[in-house]
């Protein structure tokens, strides 16, 4: 059975328990209705931390405004859509059709005579790919001058009751302060049920500027997501720490063509000219200045690219790239997008039903505690079993505790252990680090022997309780493997 399925019986033996009280059934219908919808993600950090332009990198479209008007103000939901529509959910429970707006290249919903103070959250549908298997939530900055930003992000996502509106988080930080991590601990409480950080990665966001735009900006930013991610790892608050620069990856994957030529342009001034003009982006748009390079094409690189962007552009073309989607390819891995993408893919996509499984226990849970029925605390213990003993959360907790360095192993067991449990992806090949196209036998061989090991292992009379637990999760890992590799077998035949 699998997590949604067991979710989804639980679901109806809660609303059958809770029969005859309106606001719990409610609460079990929406929680239905979370199973059949996309994983959950939300987007955290304090204000200014680049949230809306990661999610337009992310999607590879401008869909969510950057600058700081009205909208910015609300927590705002992407969703799949067939056409581009935008509602006001307001506080008094209208629906308000917003039209979507754009000045000087900038997208922005046109609020009219709404405030923000009147919209509880925005609901926008948009036809992009990158929806189709997640709802991004785009919050107001937390910890930000107005405590009315902070509140409404800490409704959604770290509730008062516990019951968490999204299924993970990519929480964007400058800094590692005390403020981050304590919003952080918040986050992994509420997001884990108290099971530890299930669906939390942490960003450090907008990290060219920590280099100042210099060419080694973003190794200078690796260095500072190591510290972060050591801290973090071992306090346990998420599961990696990843350094992005977010304004060149949304302007890599949306490069356009004239950008690309004034790239080209600027590569062929000479590079100590061009050093000196890119002391500062206002020196970078002074007309006198370069005047062979048109000054508002260069104004609009700055706003598209920043500093660091225009200099890695050019340092690429000079090393030989020709073309517009090789140079946007290459900027996209050096902004830190492609490994943000590819960990968001590995924590949170192929982990979605377990993530929303969980979700959906963890609001039983407390819909349940509410009802003061036999039935429903029978219900509810069943629940809180299922949360301690579902091997997929097993296997997300373990993860954490790898991260952390607090089990003893040596480097080639952890590594193994860490792919096996699902932490470079949760299929079969990537589980047992065997080539993609493994055949069969291979695949039931290698998790046959590596389920045998690690049940030995687990079974060492020196071994520590905590590190032999972890041998029987990845034992139990493997023998998943060949149960999933029979099932398929017998299906085939």
């Amino acid at each position: 059975m699998t997590d949604v399925d067991q979710a989804a019986e639980f679901i109806t033996a809660a609303r059958e328990a809770v029969a005859g009280d309106r606001a719990a059934i409610d609460a079990v219908d929406r929680c239905a209705q979370r199973l059949d919808e996309p994983v959950r993600i939300a987007l955290a950090g304090s204000l200014k931390a680049g949230k809306s332009t990661l999610l337009n990198a992310l999607v590879g479209q401008d869909i969510a405004p950057t600058d700081a008007t009205e909208c910015t103000r609300v927590v705002t939901w992407y969703r799949r859509g067939q056409v581009a529509s935008v509602a006001a959910r307001t506080v008094d429970g209208q629906s308000v059709s917003i039209p979507v707006t754009r000045t000087t290249g900038h997208l922005g919903f046109d609020f009219g005579t709404l405030t923000a103070d009147d919209v509880d959250h925005l609901d926008v549908e948009w036809p992009s790919r990158a929806l189709h298997t997640r709802t991004i939530v785009d919050t107001p900055g937390t910890a930000s001058l107005s405590t009315e930003l902070s509140a409404s992000t800490l409704s959604l996502i770290t509730p008062e009751d516990g019951q968490s509106g999204v299924d993970a988080v990519v929480y964007l930080m400058r800094s590692l302060s005390a403020t981050d991590t304590d919003m952080l601990r918040r986050i992994a409480t509420s997001i884990g049920g108290g099971s530890g950080p299930l669906g939390v990665i942490g960003v450090v966001s907008r990290a060219d500027e920590l280099g100042a735009g210099r060419m080694d900006a973003m190794i200078s930013a690796e260095q500072i997501a190591g510290r972060f991610a050591t801290e973090l790892s071992r306090t346990g608050l998420c599961q990696a720490v990843v350094p992005v620069a977010g304004l060149l990856a949304l302007g890599a994957r949306t490069m356009r063509e004239v950008e690309f030529r004034t790239l080209m342009d600027l590569a062929a001034v000479a590079p100590a000219d061009l050093e000196t003009a890119l002391l500062s982006v206002d020196r970078f748009q002074r007309p006198d200045l370069l005047p062979h390079i048109d000054a508002a094409a260069r104004r609009a690189l700055a706003e598209r690219f920043g500093v660091f962007g225009i200099r890695l552009g050019v340092t690429l073309i000079r090393f030989g790239v020709t073309t517009s989607a090789q140079l946007a390819t290459e900027m996209i891995n050096r902004s830190g997008l492609a490994e943000l993408s590819d960990v968001i893919d590995i924590q949170f996509g192929q982990r979605a039903d377990q993530l929303k499984a969980h979700s959906v226990l963890v609001t039983l849970d407390h819909v349940l505690s509410h009802n003061g029925s036999a039935a429903a605390a029978e219900v509810r213990e069943s629940v809180r079993r299922a949360l301690a003993d579902v091997h997929g959360f097993r296997e997300l907790r373990l993860l954490n505790t790898l991260r952390s360095g607090g089990l003893p192993f040596a480097a080639d067991q952890t590594e193994q252990l860490s792919h096996l449990i699902g932490g470079h992806g949760v299929d079969p090949a990537s589980r047992l680090r065997l080539h993609p196209d493994a055949s069969v036998p291979e695949i039931r061989a290698a998790a046959v022997d590596a389920a045998q090991s690690w049940r030995t292992l687990a079974r060492h009379p020196l071994l520590p309780a905590e590190a032999a637990a972890a041998c029987t999760t990845a034992a139990r890992s493997a023998e998943g493997v060949v149960a999933q590799v029979d099932a398929h077998s017998a299906h085939v035949s």
